[in-house]
């Protein structure tokens, strides 16, 4: 207790400790001088009035620092403003990080960590900490558990309806059995409907208290989810990155209760039926109850989606087919004569197409049979679409850094995305688009919160497209003839450059083996390459009536493959 007392301070007296540093210049408070402060610095761990803050920009200890006002710091959530930024021990400020105890350390606190091999200067863990792909897995992994608590919920409130509806079928199934038989038997039919009843609500009971404290789980996630926007964008990266640590480990305590409950029979299929009694049909007199109400539980087939998982499980399907014993069937052929410039298509549901026209500012989706279904015009530049679920495609713009929204339902603009960069080439996948952003490589995007994140700082071409699958992202240089394979922290795995066989690569899709299938604009071919990139085929060629082959999509669920010139014409292919 006393080295407790001695090394930490009680929750309320660290408050006002903070609270007072907050309002208070600490520069002016070392003068004897009372200066409400405007901004914080967190290297110096003080607040500074407009005066300190001026001379604190231009000075050469402090230049490079970076302050934020008062009142947005005060926005952060508690828990991060208490993390101290110094060891409360020796009161040196925090420069190693020790793996093997999950701890920050000075200077002096390595001397109780002479066993410890994981030492690692702290300085390069936290150095781009809220735009690493770190930070952008800290985050889907709280959006996964929110989505799982979610999925659970639905679950059981299927189950709630499921029960209801069986309670309806007993009962009438009661009552037209009663019909049947003397009206001696009507205490006996009221006796059992109570007991149905009795027994639906004691299974509800269960369901309704499970139900409660996921809503609870849920609204605490919800909680941490809205306060990653503030420590995103105001708190110190050490702050950042030790509250990263803490709430890692409440997620892990969130996933380990999320699978304690499927593992412990709480997601059993609740079930009621019911059994009639054959003495019925016999003399009455002999009938001593009406029928048994029978609570059965079933393992229902629910799931806890884990993006790890289900990564991992893709990477293994590689390979399960050879890109020499692909075999192509035409399907049919689209007229798109009426489109100029067309840079990009896609497969929709319901054997739709969709494509864009830069030029025309507009898109245009065809039915099944290649007629004419609607089109959207007048939206600004269209560079390439995608089809990003719940009856809406994502159209990115180039260069007028915005991405749209159009509902395919209604036939028009849902809403506009505001970038910070170019858009060419898109892709979509876990809820956020990736896109090829110019100068500043690859970018992701949440179409949640709609959050920004790096994934590859190498600039890609204006004419650059990207596709992906598992953990591998694939993108094009048309100028360089090449096409590079990368993983989510923008580590090049491959890359394909042969221009004798592929010119100017534009549209790039993949299917469920990872075989790449790319368009060649100047040598008018498709041509698939392997998925460790080693190995490549022509596919089709001029032969087949590619003049400027731009864009093409493959439907990993169908297994088929649409590739559009330019100009006039498109084609649909079966690959078997």
């Amino acid at each position: 207790m006393e080295q407790t007392s001695a090394v930490g301070l009680a929750v309320s007296d660290l408050s006002r400790i903070m609270a007072t540093n907050c309002s208070n210049c600490g520069v002016c408070e070392n003068l004897q001088i009372n200066k409400h402060s405007v901004v914080w610095c967190s290297d110096c761990d003080e607040g500074l009035c407009e005066e300190c803050k001026n001379h604190h920009a231009v000075s050469k200890a402090s230049k490079s620092q970076e302050t934020v006002y008062i009142a947005e710091y005060k926005k952060l959530p508690t828990e991060v403003i208490h993390i101290a930024q110094t060891c409360k021990l020796h009161n040196e400020k925090f420069e190693l990080f020790c793996r093997d105890h999950d701890c920050p350390c000075c200077k002096k606190c390595v001397n109780s960590h002479n066993d410890c091999k994981s030492l690692t200067d702290i300085n390069e863990l936290i150095k781009n900490i809220k735009t690493s792909n770190a930070f952008y897995e800290f985050e889907q992994n709280l959006l996964e558990v929110v989505e799982n608590i979610k999925r659970l919920s639905t679950n059981r409130k299927e189950n709630l309806t499921l029960l209801e509806n069986k309670k309806r079928e007993i009962e009438a199934e009661i009552k037209q059995t009663r019909i049947h038989v003397n009206h001696h038997l009507d205490k006996l039919q009221d006796d059992l409907i109570e007991k149905l009843v009795r027994v639906e609500q004691k299974e509800n009971s269960k369901i309704e208290k499970l139900l409660t404290t996921l809503k609870k789980k849920e609204s605490d996630i919800i909680e941490v989810q809205e306060n990653i926007a503030s420590i995103k964008q105001h708190a110190p990266e050490l702050q950042t990155f030790l509250t990263m640590k803490n709430i890692e480990k409440d997620i892990a305590a969130e996933e380990t209760f999320i699978q304690s409950i499927t593992t412990s029979g709480s997601t059993n299929q609740v079930n009621i039926s019911f059994q009639i009694n054959k003495s019925l049909q016999q003399i009455s007199a002999i009938v001593q109850k009406f029928g048994e109400i029978i609570v059965s539980s079933d393992p229902c087939d629910f799931s806890i989606q884990k993006r790890k998982d289900r990564q991992a499980q893709i990477m293994l399907a590689f390979p399960t087919r050879n890109i020499d014993n692909l075999t192509l069937k035409l399907q049919k052929r689209i007229n798109t004569a009426g489109l100029s410039n067309v840079h990009s298509c896609a497969l929709l549901p319901g054997d739709r197409m969709v494509f864009s026209c830069t030029k025309q500012h507009k898109i245009k989706v065809f039915k099944s049979d290649g007629s004419k279904d609607f089109q959207i015009k007048k939206i600004g530049p269209t560079f390439n679409v995608v089809f990003i679920g719940d009856d809406s495609i994502a159209v990115t713009s180039g260069y007028t850094y915005q991405i749209n929204i159009i509902d395919l339902k209604k036939h028009k603009l849902k809403k506009s995305i505001q970038v910070d960069s170019y858009n060419s080439g898109v892709v979509y996948k876990d809820g956020h688009l990736i896109y090829c952003a110019g100068s500043k490589g690859l970018q992701t995007i949440s179409l949640n919160d709609e959050t920004i994140t790096n994934v590859s700082n190498s600039e890609l071409r204006d004419y650059a497209y990207v596709t992906a699958l598992g953990d591998k992202l694939f993108y094009t240089d048309y100028r360089n003839h090449s096409v590079t394979c990368c993983d989510y922290h923008g580590n090049i795995l491959w890359t394909f450059y042969d221009p004798s066989v592929l010119m100017s690569p534009l549209g790039i899709s993949v299917d469920n083996d990872g075989n790449v299938y790319v368009a060649g604009n100047y040598t008018n071919n498709v041509v698939i390459i392997s998925p460790d990139g080693q190995r490549y085929r022509q596919l089709l060629s001029s032969d087949d009536g590619l003049r400027n082959p731009w864009s093409l999509d493959y439907d990993k669920s169908t297994n088929e493959l649409l590739v559009a010139n330019r100009f006039n014409e498109a084609f649909l292919f079966d690959i078997k």
